[in-house]
């Protein structure tokens, strides 16, 4: 079974990693998320779920913000073919959680390690950073470093890479 947001929280909590989190209905869209956040301060971001032509699956996280040219991004990332958006299939198969809830919390969920978590070089100059808590009813803040602890935790070390710098 997939880790609710109150055990992805003991998990946290268990590596000394804080993790404020606020309650909000459901977004969906980066938009929504804009407009119902309020002052949560931080780095907001946006996580995109992808697969290659084999089937490997990536999760590229970035700032909201950021302009991401797909066409191009499986080459800066050594990938087979280009990228194709992972189904909400795969995402259940292999994160855990539901489209419009993706999250780099997701990978605990992700025992056998099939998903290549990359973080967008520019998002990781942050101090902290926003996320779902594996729901899209909340937004969990965490350090930069409270990630990297928590990815390396998983299984997932993260690899850091220019992505929004990609489509210049």
């Amino acid at each position: 079974m997939p880790f609710t947001p109150d055990e992805l929280f003991a998990y946290l909590d268990n590596l000394g990693i804080a993790h404020p989190t606020v309650s909000h209905p459901a977004v969906f869209t980066v938009e929504e998320a804009r407009a119902l956040r309020g002052k949560i301060a931080g780095g907001h971001t946006k996580n995109l779920f992808l697969r290659d032509k084999k089937g490997a699956a990536f999760l590229v996280v970035t700032l909201e913000s950021a302009a991401i040219e797909l066409k191009s991004l499986h080459r800066l990332l050594g990938a087979s073919g280009r990228f194709s958006f992972g189904s909400a299939e795969l995402m259940r198969e292999t994160l855990g959680v539901e489209p419009g809830a993706v999250t780099p919390f997701a990978v605990v969920n992700d025992r056998a390690c099939r998903v290549t978590v990359v973080l967008d070089a520019a998002m990781m100059a942050h101090a902290t950073l926003n996320f779902h808590p594996l729901v899209n009813t909340g937004t969990t803040t965490i350090s930069r470093e409270g990630l990297l602890r928590f990815l390396e935790a998983t299984g997932h070390l993260p690899r850091i890479e220019p992505v929004s710098a990609a489509a210049g």
